[in-house]
């Protein structure tokens, strides 16, 4: 296993040295700037005025409401045994308050006016914008020429890495 190993380290140790990598400049012949387009969401309102018609005048009339919910416990009162007769009082004095407020209120006069009020509705909306994603940049190295994308404009020069290796025999 170690010889494996040593083995290993000298055959790559040997192409290492026979492999020069060096960094120069190509020339850039040009930079064409890629767009893509996003859809970015965003919320657009508006208000406006509406008109309700809301009850006005008449006072209501809370005595009815309470001699019919009194005059219902009393008639509930005399139905019943025990807790029958509990439940017959309490059902009795809400159905006769109800009855009494109905009676007392029948006929109050009831007015309605037009109040305005203002409502505000929203909606998302989806606005398409176009951005730079980034350059195709056509060079030249000792001429042969290349194409490759980069995220900036390289400008007027463009460095690259120069790998050498030979061919075996």
């Amino acid at each position: 296993m170690k010889r494996l190993a040593l083995v290993t380290l000298l055959a790559t140790g040997a192409v290492a040295l026979h492999a020069e990598t060096f960094v120069d400049y190509a020339r850039v012949s040009s930079a064409q700037p890629q767009y893509e387009s996003i859809s970015v969401p965003r919320n657009e309102c508006s208000s406006q005025v509406v008109n309700e018609m809301q009850p006005v005048g008449g006072q209501r009339q809370y005595g009815g409401a309470v001699i019919g919910g009194v005059a219902g416990a009393l008639l509930g009162n005399q139905v019943g045994r025990g807790h029958g007769k509990e439940a017959a009082t309490a059902v009795g004095a809400v159905v006769g308050a109800f009855t009494g407020d109905r009676l007392a209120n029948a006929d109050a006069p009831v007015a309605y006016q037009q109040v305005p009020r203002e409502v505000t509705s929203c909606r998302t909306v989806n606005e398409v914008q176009t951005r730079i994603s980034g350059y195709r940049v056509d060079y030249e190295y000792r001429g042969q020429y290349y194409t490759t994308m980069l995220h900036e404009n390289p400008g007027p020069r463009l460095q690259v890495r120069v790998s050498i290796d030979p061919l075996g025999r």
